[in-house]
């Protein structure tokens, strides 16, 4: 049985008043590709951002890797671990090249210049995902889709067997979101572990192999992806009245949206 790569224990996240994460419990196996799923304003953005300790619960226990964390330094939790927000539409004013190499600051001391080994992993990187060609180019000329895969390059610099990623391919045309999901469907392929926030159940059920929902700020359920497209639980979770299909090539089950005549 593989180990775990992230255990989240009881996790509370308190923003002033309001209870937004309530004693959420989940386990991630290494090389899972888990998606967190659930209505607007569960938490799912919140429980990305206290994995990665951009915010701090107010109480709970958070292991990677084995390892409690809190005993983390930043750097070092950033070796391990990679997060790629959601889309703000902000460019950075930097060229491919320099923005894949800026992840490797967890492996930089302030005073280190760039190695040959730097060099060479972010090469490797690139090559990788596909986005070599265009290293020269400045970020801001690239369409979102080819954006979206020079973050995802960066965040893989860093070394990461985690990837955190919110909502990667929102705002995408159907040709990118493709690409995209292909790209993280062969990072897991290699063996990094994906927990990936999105809205979008059937690219939960399609890409993914294991699904947390949340709502009201806790666990409503957590298993296979096959076991969460289920009339019962979608009614559950998004109180909806779900009608299914499967998929032609691989059998997957996928939500049918509402028609009207």
């Amino acid at each position: 049985m593989s180990e775990a790569a992230l255990d989240v224990h009881e996790l509370c996240f308190r923003r002033g008043r309001q209870d937004v994460l309530l004693e959420v419990t989940l386990s991630v196996t290494a090389g899972d590709f888990v998606s967190i799923v659930g209505p607007n304003g569960v938490g799912k953005t919140t429980l990305l951002k206290c994995l990665m300790r951009i915010l701090t619960p107010s109480s709970g226990r958070v292991t990677v890797l084995g390892k409690e964390l809190p005993a983390y330094h930043q750097r070092e939790l950033a070796r391990h671990m990679s997060y790629l927000p959601q889309s703000d539409h902000r460019v950075p004013p930097f060229t491919v090249y320099e923005y894949v190499m800026l992840g490797r600051y967890p492996h930089l001391s302030p005073f280190s210049t760039i190695s040959a080994a730097d060099e060479a992993v972010v090469q490797t990187v690139m090559d990788r995902i596909g986005v070599s060609a265009w290293k020269d180019r400045d970020l801001h000329s690239l369409s979102g889709g080819e954006r979206q895969k020079v973050l995802i390059a960066a965040a893989l610099a860093q070394g990461a067997e985690i990837l955190l990623l919110d909502e990667p391919a929102s705002f995408l045309d159907p040709k990118h979101q493709q690409e995209v999901f292909r790209t993280l469907g062969q990072l897991n392929a290699d063996g990094v572990t994906i927990v990936m926030v999105t809205h979008d159940i059937n690219s939960a059920a399609l890409h993914s192999r294991s699904i947390v929902a949340l709502q009201h700020g806790t666990v409503a359920f957590s298993g296979a992806s096959e076991a969460f497209m289920q009339a019962d639980v979608l009614r559950r979770v998004f109180d909806i009245d779900a009608r299914f299909v499967d998929h032609p090539q691989n059998g997957r089950r996928l939500l049918i949206p509402e028609g009207h005549a």
